[in-house]
Order: structure tokens, then C-alpha cells, then sequence
């Protein structure tokens, strides 16, 4: 039931669980007395109740720095604007990472080179949904000028920067939305680069809208219970896999 709960939500019991831990260790004379070791403890209890709630793991470490760096920020002086200046700043790149639990990632130059060996020799249309700054689509547009390409991410910062970016790629559509709500049926191939959460949607939408024959491409996160149809070992210090699924007749018509 728990592990249902909406990652915010997760985040926010975390946090107040690790303070309640923090005071009540204090209280019992576990830890020394002092500001910090209050921090520290309750920054430990926070990560070990978002494991425990099945958080993603990108969570654990926001956990284990946030009142940490919090309190040490307060102890240098810095004006109020700035932490509104951060917020701001973490906002228009994270924007609504809470509701899709897909932060943002970018594609690395061997993994752009594998799945432009991965697409077909003829012209074709990709769909990139999450596309953050357009670190696989433009790339691909300036290799592939005979082929169509569309990005579409929902936080406006890299959004904004990838549209500066791909400005005069001409075979390059930018776009800025809901990841689902654009339809997918008109790309030969769809690639994704989000997180495990998103995924079950992801391959009901591709089943639903894609047609027999079309591609979806993941970065790193396979769909669950569905043996992939290609995996594509990059060979890259963290270890990308790109999973690779054919649309099959009976697929497309479910």
C-alpha cells in the first residue's frame, strides 16, 4: 500500500519519519548532542524510510544531502534570493519529475552512436519522448537528414535549451508537453530514456498507438515482463543497455 503512495508524498513522510528519529535518538542519548549530530541522523533515517518505501533510488541520496546541505548553506551567510534562485533554477529542470518519476537524463555520445546502427538505412521518423535537451535527436538529425525527428520534454529548461540547440536542424521538431499525450502513432520508432516507473505506461501506449513493425527503443530500463526483442550493451562506465521492442501485429491491435 505504501509503496503506491505518490513520490512526493514518499518524500515528505521520509523526511518527517527521519526527524522523528533524529529527536527521538537525541532524546535516548544514542547519539551526541550537538546540531550536527541531529542532521546526520535524521538525513540516515530519511534514506532508510525511502528504501523502505520503495522510493526510486534517486531519492536515497537526495535524502541522505538535503538537510545537510540545507543547514551548511545557513551557516555561510548566503542571501535569501539565492535559495529562490536555486529553487527556481531546480524547478524549470526537474518541473514535473514527481508526477512521471523520470529525471532528467542524457543520452551519451555511444549510446547515439549504437541506435543510429540500430535504425534502418531507409528514411524513418523518431519520436523521443523525455527528450531533455535533445542529446540524442539532434545528433541523429544532422547524420540521418533524409529522416524525421521530434523531441518532446515537459520541463521548460531543458526544453529551452535543447530548442537554442537544434534551432537550424531543419528535420528537427522540438517540441514542449505532456510525454503521453502527443500521439505516437505516426514514428516508425519511439525512444525513451525515463526510469523503471514510467515503463509499463510506455509499452501500453507503443501496443496501443504504434504500428506492426514499429520500434520502441529504452535506455537502461527494460519493460517489465516483456522479454526484449534486442540489448545493446554500450559498453559505458554506468553500464547502458538500450532495449529494443518490435510492435507486433497482435500488439498493435490491443
Amino acid at each position: 500500500m505504501l509503496a503506491a503512495l505518490p513520490p512526493a508524498l514518499k518524500a515528505l513522510i521520509a523526511q518527517a519519519g527521519g526527524a522523528l528519529f533524529a529527536i527521538l535518538a537525541a532524546r535516548s542519548g544514542v547519539f551526541p548532542a550537538g546540531l550536527w549530530s541531529f542532521v546526520m541522523c535524521q538525513a540516515a533515517g530519511a534514506a532508510l524510510l525511502a528504501v523502505m518505501l520503495h522510493s526510486a533510488r534517486w531519492w536515497v541520496p537526495i535524502h541522505l544531502v538535503f538537510l545537510p546541505a540545507l543547514v551548511a548553506a545557513r551557516g555561510l551567510g548566503l542571501p535569501p534570493w539565492l535559495y529562490l534562485a536555486v529553487f527556481l533554477a531546480l524547478l524549470a529542470f526537474y518541473w514535473t519529475s514527481f508526477r512521471t518519476q523520470a529525471p532528467l537524463f542524457l543520452t551519451n555520445r555511444r549510446t547515439v552512436a549504437a541506435v543510429a546502427a540500430i535504425l534502418p538505412a531507409t528514411p524513418l521518423s523518431l519520436l523521443d519522448v523525455g527528450s531533455g535537451t535533445g542529446s540524442l535527436v539532434r545528433p541523429l538529425a544532422r547524420l540521418r537528414p533524409d529522416s524525421r525527428f521530434c523531441g518532446v520534454e515537459t520541463a521548460p529548461g531543458p526544453w529551452l535549451l535543447g530548442r537554442l540547440l537544434g534551432a537550424r536542424l531543419h528535420n528537427l521538431e522540438w517540441l514542449r508537453g505532456d510525454l503521453f499525450a502527443l500521439p505516437w502513432g505516426d514514428y516508425d520508432v519511439v525512444y525513451a530514456f525515463l526510469s523503471p516507473a514510467p515503463m509499463p505506461e510506455v509499452w501500453r501506449k507503443a501496443c496501443a498507438e504504434l504500428r506492426p513493425g514499429a520500434l520502441l527503443l529504452s535506455n537502461s530500463f527494460a519493460v517489465p515482463g516483456r522479454k526484449a526483442d534486442l540489448a545493446v550493451e554500450i559498453g559505458d562506465a554506468r553500464g547502458t543497455v538500450v532495449y529494443g521492442y518490435r510492435i507486433r501485429p497482435r500488439e498493435a491491435a490491443n
